[in-house]
């Protein structure tokens, strides 16, 4: 199982989501943790940005992280899909 890590950035857009939104978000991140693949996650990397990757957290909102060495997965940003993926 890989281990989580966050960015300053990833936390503070997390406590400026609405508390219902923070809930998908903990959702996503433990399915993250137990399976980056799990198909509810829409997992893929992000044309452009190479070496990160975004995962569905609801219709409108993504997160994004890389993979590090060490089975280490680093959330990068999170929020408004268009927002998040502009700069992931």
């Amino acid at each position: 199982m890989p281990r989580i890590e966050f960015t300053r950035r990833f936390t503070k857009s997390y406590g400026d989501l609405p508390k219902a939104i923070q809930q998908k978000v903990q959702k996503a991140i433990a399915l993250l943790a137990k399976d980056p693949r799990h198909p509810s996650l829409q997992a893929k990397p992000i044309q452009g940005a190479k070496g990160i990757y975004e995962a569905r957290v609801d219709i409108n909102h993504r997160l994004t992280y890389e993979r590090l060495p060490g089975d280490i997965l680093h959330l990068r940003a999170l929020g408004d899909q268009d927002d998040t993926l502009k700069n992931p």
